[in-house]
């Protein structure tokens, strides 16, 4: 393991998914405790999707950006928030030139597949109705994620394309959880890995799924057919459970025909970028923005 992340393993806090309302406000005070990010160069604002329910999110504009992103927050469907979430839209929206429409999509297991799906493509289909107000060009909007949000952004990028929705330039998907199914080698190993494991991982798709059969909406990595999607940037951690379906996804995606840029990061594991001290850390998210800038500006 890299030695800057292993020096933070024994300060590290156990998330505990079996209480979902703790593990919401557990989360919730750490997050407080992070370096706030530069964001002196650009808007912020609160709107309010229309929808059924309506949607809160959080847009970050900096000057001059030429396309968007639809946002989605990691926490395994269960925790975070646009607040919890604003250090690293903020730094994707700085680092990339993006605007960055952030989505507080409904959470399980109050709210089960398909509610954080029927909100993320809400919100997908009001950017690209509103891509001149927000200053972008309809063409350039791209949907994007951390972990489970990750796995989201694939799914909406799946039933864009089923449906004819909005076009979609590219997905950004940073450790996505894709597949219920826990069958890779690093979901059969990883069981006390740090911040995630193969456990909670479990836990998470019970809390999303109520124990009902998943589809490749709700877990994309069952899809069968990828062709037709966005190209697509998919990193990945080495000492992850999640790891092998992000590059197995990856890989089904190129023989597909689909454009894929995959970044293994050595040494870290499944949310170590929020280490913000940490070298490796830096270069993660300063990729996850540099992809998005070249996919919005080519």
């Amino acid at each position: 393991m890299d030695p800057e992340l292993e020096a933070f393993l024994p300060f590290l806090p156990d998330t505990d998914l079996t209480d979902p309302v703790g593990a919401r406000e557990s989360f919730a005070e750490r997050a407080t405790a992070r370096p706030a990010p530069d964001v002196a160069d650009m808007r912020i604002e609160d709107r309010t999707v229309p929808a059924d329910p309506d949607v809160p999110v959080r847009i970050y504009r900096p000057r001059e950006a030429q396309g968007a992103v639809v946002w989605l927050h990691g926490g395994g469907f269960v925790f975070g928030d646009l607040d919890t979430e604003h250090p690293w839209a903020a730094r994707i929206a700085r680092g990339s030139g993006a605007v960055v429409i952030s989505v507080d999509y409904r959470r399980s297991p109050e709210n089960r597949f398909p509610a954080a799906l029927d909100d993320a493509c809400a919100v997908l289909a009001w950017t690209a109705g509103h891509a001149a107000e927000l200053g972008v060009d309809p063409g350039r909007i791209a949907v994007g994620g951390h972990s489970a949000g990750a796995g989201l952004a694939a799914a909406v990028a799946l039933r864009a394309r089923d449906e004819q929705g909005p076009p979609i330039r590219f997905q950004l998907l940073n450790e996505p959880g894709l597949d219920d199914r826990q069958e890779t080698w690093s979901q059969r190993t990883f069981t006390d890995t740090p911040w995630h494991d193969r456990g909670k991982v479990a836990l998470a798709w019970r809390h999303y799924l109520g124990g009902a059969p998943a589809t490749p909406y709700a877990a994309p990595g069952r899809t069968a057919d990828l062709t037709g999607l966005p190209p697509a940037y998919i990193a990945t951690a080495e000492f992850d459970p999640v790891r092998d379906e992000g590059i197995d996804y990856a890989v089904r995606l190129l023989r597909a025909g689909v454009s894929v840029e995959l970044h293994q990061w050595p040494g870290t594991f499944h949310g170590s970028q929020a280490i913000l001290s940490a070298e490796v850390s830096q270069r993660q998210i300063a990729a996850l923005s540099a992809a998005l800038r070249r996919a919005l500006s080519d």
